[in-house]
């Protein structure tokens, strides 16, 4: 027996069947027979399958037939259970060759398993198929359940008056197991005076035995060199070297496999020694046993003493009895957990390498991986928590994690976590190794050697606290729900966790439950489950489920408690279906509602699947920046920078240069004090609205598709005074204006008009910045306002033009050398007033140009020069 708790009998039949009986075995993976050429490492893992009947379930005292596939006896020499995904192999036999036949000593595994008969040859007599090899050390003849833990196994030996006892138990290493004989006559109180053999691990990987004797109840003390308690024979005779006080007891065989201890032994029957108990082999006789923890030795008490016992009894035993009560194989609860190593933040795990002397997962090389100095444990880490590794191993074994069970160079398609080839060190130079699995990282992962298979063992990957696993967390509106999430690269991961007790838990992205897009998490039959939904109303028939791409799905109810996860793309990248429009952008907020109940069903929901509690507001979530903020009226600050730039944009700007091209027929060049001082107003309470909102936010990004058009407004609108500073002078009456005026209006009038156009995009901007924010419904009515605004500026201007072409004033070809275009009919003439319907005809004064109407008379009158 290697692991899982393997044994059995093995008959070969002929020449291409065997019978196996008491078979007994824990479950495996993938589990066949095997055969291969010899035992030792690179043969057995390349050895072959040669029945493929499946050995994956657990068999208790069972038989069976196995007819040989595709191979001969003659193909192979060991015989074994092996596990082919994790190359394991769970015990084996090797056939007895002729000239151990002949010296009458069969070969013995040192794998202590199924004990064989020799395969027949075509040279051979077929009757020496019956010659079986019975003393493997893990099979006895009888055995019998002294309690739910614990087994005796045991093979009397009366031609040579001794017995083999084998002690059996599902504890851990650290324990004592304790058997021996009550002292006769005895009717209560059966330890005292008894004659036991306590049987343990050194270190945690020697076998031992030695002979105990109870002189009274409690722990081995000594007074004046005298002891008494449960104290080992050679304490109380070590100053007397008779031989009556030797011990008859010889140790044949120990091991620690799958969390059980099993310890083989044989004692004689009779004993000339005061502190051994005489057995009789053919009467009953009271046996005693005890369980419990082993006191290491120390400086003052060189011995292992066994500490108080965790349980204990007797059983009234014949030796010469036939008893097979032992049905199946004992299976430790927990055995990984028996020897294992968790891993702590901040606590780095020493990686080297040593002897292979109880390897988890036989066959094995030499030598194999240590974790802070434990043979191959299995290491438990928790996602989120980061674990750093200090590989000391030397040159020659690279230390990775990947999903990979035997470890070795990986092919391409296996996933390493974390290490490779690169992953050397000494103790001199150890090399750092951090990893922090996630909760994408599978729940067994394996840690191994680079350059050689199966030098380690297996990582348990828990999940640790949510804290842990995702990067940001807030507690959503009113308290009652958490929300975790972590932005990755294949799109974003949640968890929800409802605070109180309830049968389901259910979150929503958008402003209330109505028109939004909802995740469920409940519990329905003892099974936790999550389901996505569009809901948009607000009975029971406006939820429609959808089949959004959801990975990573776990759910969990503890103490009443749900907690579900999930993750999905941030853009479903999909269409025609409800749940396409469900697109998570992380730059913005996303506003998130809850909503908890008592029961909930996958279909046919009624009006008692209705949310017994609900947040009261939503919440804003900031993906990115890992913080919230809830469900808020306009903060002032904010709405006097608004004002101010409606103020600014809407009304100073436009009215200055509606009255630059529309009021040219006022007195004093009134429409130009009027450009002027509109300009500049708004310009000076543009800039202060830039102060106000930088004051507020208190800080200045320009990351916002807002914020980069704003200062590409104000860029165009602080550069029309500049230009104004620098405005060449207007043309006499009847010249040319110079180029460089030329180019100045059009600079002055095209940069203006491209500032307003700017601007209003926005202002309109703001408004949908201010709605995705806060309440809704106020910055919808914002934005009606803005545009409502613009329509009337821009109604107002098609009629001024309108009105302006109706009446000539545009009807003359313009003249881009003088510069007559865009603002105005001529930039020497202030009298043009489109505002008036009919106006006199007249004669420019100092010029020879007559304005004219069309279907009016000319009239022409001359002055004397």
């Amino acid at each position: 027996m290697l692991q899982h708790q393997l044994r059995g009998q093995i008959e070969v039949l002929n020449d291409c069947s065997f019978r196996v009986t008491r078979f007994d075995m824990l479950a495996g993976k993938d589990v066949y027979w095997w055969g291969a050429k010899d035992e030792n490492f690179q043969n057995m893992t390349d050895g072959f399958v040669i029945s493929r009947t499946h050995l994956n379930r657990t068999f208790v005292n069972e038989s069976m037939v196995v007819t040989l596939e595709d191979c001969t006896w003659d193909d192979f020499r060991v015989l074994g259970v092996w596990d082919v995904a994790l190359e394991a192999d769970y015990g084996h036999i090797v056939f007895p060759t002729s000239d151990t036949i002949t010296a009458m000593t069969p070969t013995l595994a040192p794998a202590m398993s199924p004990h064989p008969a020799l395969p027949p040859s075509s040279s051979e007599d077929k009757n020496a198929r019956l010659f079986s090899v019975k003393n493997q050390p893990t099979m006895f003849d009888n055995c019998i359940v002294l309690s739910s833990i614990y087994r005796l196994r045991w093979t009397l030996n009366a031609e040579t008056g001794t017995v083999d006892l084998g002690v059996e138990a599902a504890v851990p290493d650290t324990h004592y197991m304790a058997f021996g004989w009550a002292k006769p006559g005895s009717t209560s109180a059966f330890m005292l005076n008894a004659d036991v053999v306590l049987a343990g691990f050194q270190n945690h990987t020697t076998p031992f035995v030695d002979d105990y004797y109870i002189s009274k109840y409690g722990e081995c003390t000594w007074d004046q060199d005298v002891p008494s308690g449960v104290c080992p024979d050679s304490a109380y005779s070590q100053n007397d070297n008779s031989s009556s006080n030797r011990t008859d007891l010889k140790f044949i065989h120990g091991q620690w496999q799958d969390g059980v201890a099993f310890m083989r032994y044989q004692k004689t029957l009779q004993s000339d020694s005061q502190f051994d108990i005489g057995i009789n082999a053919t009467s009953e006789m009271v046996a005693i046993w005890a369980l419990g923890l082993m006191k290491q030795p120390d400086s003052l008490r060189p011995l292992y003493l066994p500490e108080k016992h965790t349980s204990f009894g007797h059983v009234s035993l014949n030796l010469s009895d036939t008893v097979d009560g032992c049905k199946g194989p004992l299976q430790a609860p927990n055995s990984d957990d028996l020897d294992l190593i968790v891993a702590e933040a901040g606590v780095p795990i020493v990686v080297s390498v040593g002897p292979a002397t109880h390897y988890p997962n036989p066959p094995h090389p030499d030598e194999v991986i240590y974790l802070n100095e434990v043979e191959a444990p299995v290491l438990k880490v928790e996602r989120g928590v980061q674990v750093t590794f200090s590989v000391q191993a030397g040159h020659e074994v690279a230390f990775y994690i990947s999903e990979s069970p035997l470890g070795g160079e990986p092919s391409e398609n296996v996933t390493i976590f974390a290490g490779g080839s690169d992953a050397q060190g000494v103790p001199a130079t150890p090399y750092p190794l951090v990893w922090k699995p996630d909760r994408f990282t599978p729940d067994e992962v394996y840690y191994h050697s680079y350059f050689q298979k199966k030098m380690g063992w297996k990582i348990q990957v828990v999940d640790g606290g949510l804290t842990d696993m995702y990067n940001s967390t807030v507690y959503l509106a009113d308290q009652k729900v958490k929300l975790y999430w972590m932005i990755t690269e294949a799109g974003i991961s949640f968890a929800v966790r409802a605070v109180p007790k309830s049968g389901y838990v259910a979150i929503g992205f958008g402003e209330s439950m109505v028109n939004t897009f909802a995740y469920v998490g409940w519990l329905e039959d003892d099974t936790c489950k999550v389901g996505t939904y569009w809901i948009d109303g607000r009975d029971s028939g406006s939820i429609h489920r959808t089949n959004e791409s959801l990975t990573d799905v776990q759910c969990a109810q503890q103490n009443g408690m749900i907690t579900f996860q999930f993750s999905r793309p941030l853009d479903p990248h999909c269409t025609g279906h409800q749940e396409c429009r469900n697109v998570i952008d992380p730059s913005i907020p996303l506003k998130i509602v809850w909503a908890i109940g008592t029961h909930w069903s996958a279909d046919h929901l009624t009006s008692s699947n209705m949310h017994s509690s609900k947040s009261s507001k939503y919440m804003s979530v900031h993906l990115t920046k890992g913080v919230a903020e809830p469900e808020q009226e306009l903060r002032p600050v904010l709405a006097v920078h608004g004002f101010m730039m409606f103020l600014a944009w809407a009304l100073l700007f436009p009215g200055g240069v509606l009255a630059a091209r529309y009021l040219r027929h006022l007195k004093d060049d009134g429409w130009f004090q009027i450009h002027v001082y509109a300009q500049y107003s708004g310009i000076a309470i543009m800039l202060l609205g830039v102060l106000f909102a930088i004051a507020e936010k208190g800080e200045f990004h320009t990351g916002s598709l807002h914020v980069k058009l704003g200062l590409t407004s104000i860029f165009f609108a602080c550069m029309q005074p500049i230009n104004a500073f620098f405005r060449p002078k207007k043309a006499a009456p009847g010249e040319r204006p110079s180029t460089a005026r030329v180019v100045w209006l059009f600079v002055h009038r095209y940069t203006g008009g491209l500032a307003l156009l700017v601007g209003f995009v926005t202002l309109w901007t703001g408004i949908v910045a201010l709605r995705n924010e806060y309440a809704g419904d106020q910055m919808r009515g914002l934005g009606w306002a803005l545009a409502g605004w613009l329509f009337c500026v821009a109604t107002l201007t098609i009629y001024l033009e309108y009105r302006g072409f109706r009446h000539g004033q545009y009807g003359r070809e313009s003249s881009f050398a003088k510069g007559d275009w865009i603002m105005a009919n001529n930039e020497d003439d202030d009298s043009a007033n489109l505002l008036r319907s009919n106006q006199p005809l007249s004669t420019a004064a100092g010029s020879g140009e007559v304005q004219l109407y069309p279907g009016k008379q000319m009239e022409v009158q001359l002055q004397t020069l």
